[in-house]
């Protein structure tokens, strides 16, 4: 965790994928008491897990038919919130050392002294203030079904689906709601949750920038999510833009510049589509094509080719030169 000014940052959540190593390896990179589990995980035949303290809870998945060797990890905030700058840097080194693939990370900026309630925040955007990327926007509103206490309001932004979702919520309340004696420490939490790509450029960002410069990285992506200014929803998208932000906001970002998450795109090999074709697909096709018949698979084939984008004619320019990519059965 570090803190400075308004808000404090802390690593909520980490899932990665290696596509080849062994559980003893990870087990002792991650650290602390692993034991192998009665079912699978994930879709992964073979599990292993960990707790530590009261909310720490880390699973493993290996053993895959497609890749028996691949291992995917998930370590909650119980866990990767108690590492420190040179543990997390470690950990993210190691990952990509092995070829490895984030897959979702977690970023908790914790306004620590509730300087902006949940209900500003709320006014803000039901007043066409908020200008984002994200075009979804839901309030859900939580309680104890034990006591009908609340347990406070969660603004979302994004949706499960995409690759970036941001959560807004009242920490405090919600750890008072679970009587946790830590609760009074903690204030409003704005999470950003990256998967896939997004996780992966976010994770790359950290590593590779300094720790005294990851809060500046941070709140820059969170303000290129959502920026709150002086407008209305009425006015236009250059309009939005060009005003100036509102005073809470100025002051609980503290000036910090907007900042792109930047994906790195990867042009595909055609070798491994072909590999993914034969390890995943072809079993299913297989079945299908035994109940169906040749001439479905050619049908299919054909209605694919109507439906190339330009990662498809890429992945053409690397056949073989005189190598045909229509397929002919006799």
């Amino acid at each position: 965790m570090s803190v400075a000014g308004g808000f404090t940052q802390t690593l909520d959540w980490l899932a990665f994928t290696l596509p080849s190593t062994t559980v003893d390896e990870v087990t002792k990179t991650v650290g602390g008491d692993w034991f192998k589990s009665e079912t699978g995980f994930r879709g992964y035949p073979t599990a292993h897990l960990m707790t530590q303290g009261k909310t720490g809870v880390a699973k493993l998945g290996t053993g895959a038919p497609r890749n028996p060797k691949e291992v995917h990890v998930n370590l909650s905030a119980g866990i990767v919130s108690q590492w420190d700058e040179t543990k997390l840097k470690s950990i993210l080194a190691w990952i990509f050392g092995h070829k490895g693939h984030v897959t979702r990370a977690d970023i908790a900026l914790d306004d620590r002294e509730m300087t902006v309630p949940i209900e500003t925040v709320r006014l803000a955007v039901e007043a066409g203030q908020v200008v984002s990327r994200s075009k979804q926007f839901k309030l859900l509103q939580s309680s104890n079904h034990r006591d009908g206490a609340r347990t406070g309001d969660t603004l979302y932004f994004g949706s499960r689906a995409s690759q970036t979702m941001l959560r807004v919520y009242d920490k405090r309340l919600e750890l008072q709601a679970r009587g946790r004696e830590d609760a009074a420490l903690y204030g409003v939490r704005w999470e950003l949750e990256f998967k896939q790509d997004r996780a992966q450029a976010c994770a790359k960002a950290l590593l590779t920038l300094d720790p005294e410069d990851w809060r500046a990285f941070l709140v820059g992506v969170l303000r290129s999510y959502v920026d709150f200014r002086e407008t209305t929803r009425e006015a236009e998208s250059y309009e939005k833009y060009r005003a100036p932000l509102v005073g809470w906001w100025k002051a609980l970002t503290e000036g910090f510049m907007r900042c792109r998450l930047v994906v790195e795109r990867i042009q595909q090999r055609l070798d491994d589509v072909a590999a993914w074709l034969a390890n995943a697909i072809s079993p299913m096709l297989a079945v299908v094509v035994a109940c169906r018949g040749d001439q479905f698979l050619m049908e299919m084939i054909y209605a694919g080719t109507k439906r190339w984008t330009q990662k498809h004619y890429a992945l053409l320019k690397q056949r073989k030169r005189g190598t045909p990519y229509v397929l002919r059965v006799s």
